[in-house]
């Protein structure tokens, strides 16, 4: 395996850790820990909040430090920080103290997106497949906070499903910081200057017109932000929306991990699909296609129990996860390889930060309306992604033209 395909290997796996982890007191609090500690579902869960706001806020000054140092840099810190404070966060014995564990994970995992995202489209010409290959794995991340956090809670506990994750990233982190120092001595030695691991060549954005740039990004933090509280809503809520809709089909912590395992699992397969479709199509008709799915799928999951329940979620979270490699792509070709960090991490600051926003609104509806209501919440949020979607610039003369890859449109 080449040496950038074991670095690719790393942001994949680094990414399925970031999602993972910020994931796991959701499933945690859904099943079992809320009765551990006396409390609802909804008095609970608003603890998550603080670390979806570091996570957000948390994005600008690590792109900026990124940029300015080095990115593989602040990748190792990443590993070595949120497995340290996901350890950390498994000792609490108060709601209030995992809310300050959970701050120090969003803290960290506020790295990823920003740094992780601008390695893996650093240099490369057609960048959709790859962010979604990168993508699929950040969704893996969320299956799987569902399923090992069921099968750690039913066996171990709940202090489980933070500590063995805490010391495998730990673990990564040291091999992570050993690949990079052993590449830099190489390029060094053969080169007889230092490098950084396995950069392939810089590849600058076309040029576009400021006209057109505005509109693009307006609509790019637009739907970012929206797609951001779709995006965390479900992902979320499923274990909670699984234990109470599918009845006697899932009976057990277990039962409701590998259910949402299976969904998680299937629908970031979608990115794959959406990454190739966007390289090779116009990005403008597969982005409102993905949105005006979203909005059918969602009003269609308002009342629907058992099975049903379960193939329409499938569905919802196919186009969800689909939409992610889509704003991803337009940013790496609009921008600058010098500013991808700083611009990312732009991006999703807004993405966290109605990320955080989504916490204590799934609690107060659910609180009133239960996930019904939710659901039709996200219908409306959707059908406004799709008709903004209709705003990006239709000339194929604007983005990706020069780099062959596909336009907007």
């Amino acid at each position: 395996m080449t040496r950038s395909r074991v670095h690719f290997l790393f942001l994949n796996v680094g990414h399925f850790l970031d999602h993972l982890f910020l994931l796991v007191f959701a499933s945690a609090a859904a099943l079992t820990l809320a009765r551990d500690w006396g409390m609802s579902y909804a008095e609970l869960i608003p603890y998550a909040t603080p670390g979806f706001v570091a996570f957000a806020v948390c994005s600008i000054p690590a792109g900026w430090i990124a940029d300015k140092w080095s990115r593989q840099g602040m990748m190792a810190i990443f590993f070595f920080g949120i497995g340290v404070s996901a350890i950390l966060a498994a000792q609490a014995e108060t709601p209030r103290q995992i809310a300050f564990g959970l701050f120090a994970i969003g803290v960290f995992a506020a790295i990823y997106h920003p740094v992780g995202l601008a390695l893996v489209v650093h240099g490369r010409n057609r960048t959709g497949v790859p962010l979604a290959i990168n993508g699929i794995f950040g969704n893996l991340g969320v299956a799987c906070a569902a399923l090992i956090t069921g099968f750690l809670i039913d066996g171990a506990g709940w202090r489980s499903a933070f500590v063995l994750p805490g010391a495998i990233s730990v673990l990564i982190g040291i091999a992570y910081s050993v690949f990079v120092i052993r590449a830099r001595k190489s390029d060094a030695a053969s080169s007889g200057a230092p490098a950084t691991a396995a950069a392939p060549a810089t590849t600058e954005a076309p040029a576009v017109e400021r006209r057109v740039l505005v509109r693009l990004f307006a609509v790019v933090f637009f739907t970012t932000a929206i797609g951001g509280l779709i995006f965390q809503s479900t992902t979320f809520s499923l274990p909670k929306v699984f234990d109470e809709r599918l009845g006697d089909i899932a009976g057990s912590a277990s039962l409701i991990g590998w259910y949402a395992f299976v969904v998680f699992a299937v629908a970031a397969f979608a990115q794959l699909v959406v990454g190739y479709l966007v390289d090779h199509h116009s990005l403008r008709r597969v982005f409102a296609v993905v949105a005006g799915l979203q909005a059918v799928f969602f009003a269609a999951m308002v009342q629907l129990t058992g099975v049903a329940a379960l193939v329409v979620s499938a569905a919802f979270m196919l186009v969800v996860f689909g939409q992610i490699p889509i704003n991803d792509v337009l940013v790496g070709r609009a921008t600058k390889s010098a500013w991808h960090s700083r611009v990312f991490a732009l991006r999703y600051v807004v993405t966290f930060s109605t990320a955080a926003a989504a916490v204590p609104l799934i609690a107060w509806i659910h609180t009133r309306g239960g996930f019904s209501t939710l659901f039709l919440v996200l219908a409306a949020a959707a059908a406004a992604i799709f008709f903004a979607v209709l705003l990006l610039p239709h000339s194929r003369h604007t983005i990706g033209a020069t780099t062959g890859t596909a336009p907007a449109e």
